[in-house]
């Protein structure tokens, strides 16, 4: 190889280095929002300007892991929240982490716009995908089970079916454990039937895509209202509006009318508990 080869490789795996220098560590994000609520910023503004900073998907702290990315596309940004909140819980007050983190409610007025510019457009739209592809298709999981146990008490005298069981083959074509076998091809995970919760809702985004590519528009419009009128409900219930983004009909076919998986970005609540809760799981 040539001197000027060699110079020029070295320039190349150099330039590589500033480049990925320019990015903060974990540390210096954690370092920076602190700094910033200490000098008077308010600390919600600092944790969405941290999040936008952030370039971590997963990592493991004492016993716990934080997976904020589902199916490499979907940014659950509330879990994210929770993981740098932790740092800074003596500058914040408890009450509200707890009511951002556990009911989904701002301490301070941010329009969307500006959410979506200080979390990043790119992690903005992974936000979105968890919205749609995790809390959606989990309020429609949700309506589907309440339907087959609306049926079973109409049939007292008939063998109930299982509600989970019944929803997966209704919505998804398949029982359970062609799912999860399908779900092994595809991405290397084995599930069991105990599922974390972190891997639930990785399986549920996947279980998303997988109804987008199966089910026809109508189809997929028809259930995709189905979730989203849940979601609604819950919501009204809870006396709560999610923030940050809003989830419609219109805003569903123009991001996922193509029946295609949404396209993949570097990266995303109020219902997640009363889900899990909901869900039993």
């Amino acid at each position: 190889m040539s001197a000027n080869a060699n110079t020029l490789e070295a320039a190349v795996a150099e330039l590589v280095i500033d480049e990925e220098s320019a990015f903060p560590t974990a540390n210096d994000t954690i370092f920076r929002m602190r700094q910033e609520i200490l000098d008077g910023v308010h600390w919600f503004t600092a944790l969405v300007d941290a999040v936008g900073d952030w370039r971590i998907p997963e990592e493991r702290i004492g016993e716990r892991t934080f997976s904020y990315i589902c199916g490499g596309e979907a940014f659950d940004w509330l879990l994210l929240a929770e993981r740098l909140l932790d740092e800074v819980s003596d500058l914040v007050p408890a009450r509200e982490i707890d009511a951002l983190i556990f009911r989904g409610r701002w301490p301070v007025d941010m329009d969307d716009d500006e959410f979506a510019d200080r979390m990043g457009q790119a992690k903005h739209r992974a936000h979105l995908n968890f919205l749609y592809g995790v809390l959606v298709e989990q309020a429609l999981q949700l309506t589907i089970e309440e339907e087959v146990h609306k049926e079973n008490r109409c049939q007292p005298w008939a063998h109930a079916r299982p509600a989970q069981e019944t929803m997966l083959e209704r919505v998804y074509g398949k029982p359970r454990e062609e799912l999860f076998a399908q779900y092994y091809e595809e991405t290397g995970t084995l599930l069991r039937r105990d599922i974390p919760y972190t891997e639930w809702k990785a399986f549920t985004y996947w279980l998303f895509k997988l109804r987008l590519r199966r089910q026809d528009k109508a189809r997929v419009a028809s259930d995709t209202r189905k979730g989203l009128a849940q979601l609604t409900r819950m919501e009204l219930a809870a006396s709560e509006r999610r923030r940050g983004a809003s989830l419609d009909e219109a805003d569903f076919a123009i991001r996922y009318a193509q029946n295609e998986p949404p396209a993949r970005g570097r990266a995303s609540t109020t219902l997640a508990a009363t889900l899990r809760s909901a869900r039993g799981i």
